[in-house]
């Protein structure tokens, strides 16, 4: 639950690329759940153009069809099995197409998916992309194809990730793999493995390439970006083995964060996700150095219960947790906090549901993302407790809390009114087509309309109404930023 879900507006949307010269053979690939499945989408989809592969829109026109995966709740993997079934439709009218199941979902049930869901010739897990060619000739002899094989040193350091078609404006850039947290409820440190961080020269190379073609905007990505530390390889539990002059030479993520602002001053830059036991004050003053780092922290909670929290195995309580929003408020003025919240956990009574709703009062979230509980199987949850709160309680609790973001959302977005904020132009407004459509630092949507202005432009927006979630208003000119 440590990653922030992307815009549900991309969930299922096949990658779209330009086609390579000379490549004949067509793939479709397609993603749900969080940034790193898409980010992971990116990397597939450079290594299988490099065996032939160009991508197609048109599930009809595809060679080779595969379903990049998330496990964190099982509404996420019923949704990739309806879409199997309609795989599995296209196939009886094309059966030379193959079919292949990739990230979370595919770690998660391995070979059991071959047997569950016939049509899949191919499951591979988060850290097997690279084995996608000799899979792929496994798969062409007529032999079913398994890698979930996780590694602790793969963090495709060494890819150039080909870029979601979607606006050639933001990029997704991964800075670390797998979470060593072992939250109760979470799936991700079994499908995704150890944490462990990628060589800083990478990725100032891999944003340095963005910024050349054009890219405006940046999100450095992982599990849990503040866990971040690289010291010449190996996992952050193996640091105490790392020699004098690697533990004093050693990149925490605020040297990265101030690397990458440093070095992109025209680009704007955000992170995800933080996890409050990990986030220090160093990345905060980094943040508040720097111009072009988004004042904008995501920053899951779970749980306003310290005894939940307990449960869950977050090493933070509630105070704790309120405390460091305070600090982040007083460095950071005015920054947007969003969070991750879960409603229903085992054991959970009125009581912590109440806590949960006044943690969300004092605090004020800007936006978030709220969950009923979901047994996954393997967790620790799962082997501890029984799923004891009733569908009907979680529905109510999870409607509460709702109504209470709602209403935090517009008091944060009322506080814009007649304010200035800068705007980057993403796209075009989903509900009219002569608005645009971009955020503010805060990652609050803002829309207005198009005049002479065109996608990627940073323009200056005056706010003249909003929604509890968006903002409304007038473009008055082009950033200095531009």
């Amino acid at each position: 639950m440590e990653e922030k879900i992307i815009d549900e507006s991309l969930q299922g949307t096949a990658l779209s690329l330009k086609n390579k010269s000379g490549n004949s053979k067509k793939l479709f690939i397609e993603s749900y759940g969080c940034q790193m499945n898409f980010s992971d989408s990116e990397i597939v989809a450079s290594i299988l153009a490099d065996q032939g592969y160009n991508t197609t829109q048109r599930l009809e026109d595809a060679d080779l069809v595969l379903v990049n995966t998330c496990s964190i709740r099982d509404k996420a993997e019923q949704t990739v099995r309806k879409r199997l079934e309609k795989y599995n439709a296209v196939k009886r009218i094309n059966p030379g197409m193959k079919v292949g199941v990739l990230g979370c979902m595919a770690e998660r049930l391995k070979e059991k998916f071959l047997d569950e869901e016939k049509i899949v010739d191919m499951v591979v897990g988060p850290d097997a992309y690279k084995d996608l060619p000799n899979l792929l000739k496994e798969v062409e002899a007529g032999r079913d194809a398994v890698n979930v094989v996780l590694s602790k040193e793969e963090t495709y350091g060494d890819i150039s990730p080909v870029r979601l078609g979607t606006n050639g404006i933001n990029a997704l850039v991964s800075i670390t793999r797998g979470c060593d947290n072992m939250c109760t409820f979470c799936v991700v440190p079994f499908t995704r493995g150890r944490e462990r961080s990628r060589d800083p020269q990478s990725i100032l190379k891999e944003i340095q390439d963005l910024a050349e073609r054009g890219f405006r905007e940046i999100t450095l990505l992982g599990q849990n970006v503040d866990s971040y530390l690289w010291y010449g390889g190996g996992l952050k539990k193996d640091f105490g083995k790392a020699s004098e002059m690697e533990q004093a030479t050693a990149t925490s993520f605020a040297n990265l964060l101030a690397m990458v602002a440093e070095a992109q001053p025209r680009l704007r830059i955000r992170f995800s996700t933080s996890n409050p036991q990990d986030m220090t004050e160093d990345v905060l003053h980094t943040v508040a150095k720097h111009d072009n780092i988004c004042n904008y922290i995501h920053l899951p909670v779970q749980s306003g219960s310290t005894r939940i929290l307990k449960e869950m195995n977050r090493q933070h309580t509630r105070e704790e947790y309120l405390a460091l929003v305070d600090r982040i408020h007083e460095i950071i003025p005015n920054c947007g906090i969003s969070q991750d919240m879960i409603v229903g956990f085992p054991t959970e009574t009125e009581e912590d549901h109440q806590n949960t709703l006044s943690l969300m009062e004092q605090v004020k979230y800007y936006f978030g993302y709220m969950y009923k509980y979901s047994e996954r199987p393997g967790t620790m949850a799962a082997r501890k407790f029984e799923d004891d709160v009733s569908e009907e309680i979680k529905k109510r609790r999870l409607t509460e809390i709702v109504a209470a973001q709602r209403k935090h959302g517009a008091y944060r977005t009322n506080q814009f009114l007649g304010k200035t904020v800068e705007v980057l132009i993403e796209r075009e407004s989903k509900k009219n087509e002569n608005e645009w459509s971009g955020r503010n630092p805060q990652s609050l949507v803002v829309v207005f309309p198009k005049e002479h202005y065109k996608a990627g432009d940073f323009v200056m927006v005056k706010i003249k109404d909003c929604t509890s979630a968006t903002l409304i208003g007038e473009a008055i000119g082009f950033s200095e930023n531009n």
